[in-house]
């Protein structure tokens, strides 16, 4: 079995260029939310060069790969759409034209998070080469969507498509250490109402700005009182948008509203949280305002809508899961270290998957995650076959033990 893992590990080292000549192909296709349908059909092309067993694109367009027929199931997934690069004056290139320098390779999205589908891609090749599955069928999923709505590409799969693996290995970057949870995130928009008026007389009116302000100011107290919970650590509170409606620049705004990003730990729920928030109105004599978690609807590139509640919530693999100590196995034999087993502070489709869907997930992805959305954001060239690696011998682990 150490023969095994280590020709796996020299395969590995062996493709890295490879793996990195896929990741430069995918970063030179933009992939912004809602507009994936190019960089999909890169990746349909890629895999179908390796040799995958079936291929397709389900209806909201994720991507969809199959290696082998067995009869249980395991999929590793990563979302193919990226964020935006920003103000172009802080990158010291074009993120959309891929540089390799210093062991490492630039652009947007090669942290987060198409190195981990390049990197799953050289898994896929090994797993072949080398004959390591017998058990399973294989799933790889090219997902769309996440950047928006974390978790809405997985309803799809799960509720459209039927999948549900035995576990999901999200590829999201880690750099090389193994996740086992996250904490959950929710969209919480408050909204209060006002009266407007000539602004040369505000005294006649209701003051929407003051009214939201007050809250604002109180959901910030809110913040500070949030309870640690176990494992996850403590929850989180951030007004992140503030907007009104108003009759003109010299009117009193009739309403306003603020849009909150609302961070959860293990024990709170979608009702505590908001609760919470309308305890907080209440406080500053605003219990009219109202609490809602808006349903997200935007349309896919392939031009379906799938409403989701934007409420995504927390997850974790206890840590005498078996599924997790295979996982470690896997990890020490491949790369001969022990893993830093740790849970993200970002969110993943592991919400779906885990947090709604009860799918069992680990991660574990090249890259650094406090790169993700930053500008210059590059990953290093040795992650890309490290996860590989990893990927590769998992399957062969869970093949030898079943």
């Amino acid at each position: 079995m150490t023969d095994l893992y280590q020709r796996i590990a020299d395969r590995a080292r062996e493709l890295e260029p490879e793996i990195a000549r896929m990741l430069a192909d995918l970063v030179r296709v933009p992939s912004f939310t809602g507009q994936e349908g190019e960089v999909i059909q890169v990746a349909a092309k890629m895999m179908a060069a390796i040799g995958f067993d079936d291929i397709r694109i389900d209806g909201l367009g994720n991507l969809i790969g199959r290696m082998g027929g067995g009869p249980r199931t395991l999929a590793f997934d990563a979302h193919l759409d990226v964020v935006r690069p920003g103000d172009p004056g802080l990158w010291r290139d074009d993120p959309f034209t891929p540089r390799i320098e210093g062991g490492q390779i630039w652009g947007r999205g090669t942290a987060d998070q198409k190195g981990g589908f390049a990197a799953m891609l050289g898994a896929a090749t090994i797993i072949k080469e080398l004959g390591l599955n017998r058990e399973f069928s294989l799933y790889f999923t090219g997902t769309v969507m996440e950047e928006d709505c974390d978790g809405l590409c997985w309803k799809y799969l799960v509720e459209e498509e039927r999948l549900q693996p035995e576990m999901v290995v999200l590829t999201e970057p880690s750099g090389l250490k193994l996740a086992r949870g996250q904490r959950g995130r929710m969209d919480i928009q408050v909204r209060v109402q006002g009266r407007s008026c000539h602004g040369s007389a505000p005294e006649r009116g209701d003051n929407a700005i003051y009214k939201i302000s007050r809250v604002a100011l109180e959901l910030e107290k809110l913040h500070a009182r949030l309870k640690e919970g176990p494992v996850l650590g403590k929850g989180s509170l951030c007004v992140s948008q503030v907007f009104f409606t108003g009759p003109s620049q010299c009117a009193v705004p009739d309403s306003a509203w603020v849009n909150l990003d609302r961070r959860l730990t293990l024990g709170e729920t979608r009702e505590s949280a908001l609760a919470e928030v309308r305890e907080a109105c209440t406080l500053v004599c605003c219990p009219e305002a109202e609490v809602t978690v808006p349903e997200y609807r935007e349309p896919a590139y392939t031009g379906r809508v799938y409403p989701m509640d934007r409420f995504f919530p927390a997850w974790i693999m206890p840590e005498d899961d078996p599924m997790l100590a295979e996982a470690v196995q896997a990890y020490q034999a491949v790369l001969g270290r022990e893993p830093e087993v740790f849970t993200w502070a970002f969110s993943t489709n592991g919400t779906t998957a885990a947090g709604l869907a009860g799918i069992p997930c680990i991660g574990l992805g090249p890259g650094d995650e406090a790169l993700a959305h930053t500008p210059n954001e590059h990953c290093p060239l040795e992650h890309l076959s490290a996860a590989a690696g990893f990927y590769a011998a998992l399957v062969a682990r869970l093949n030898l033990l079943g």
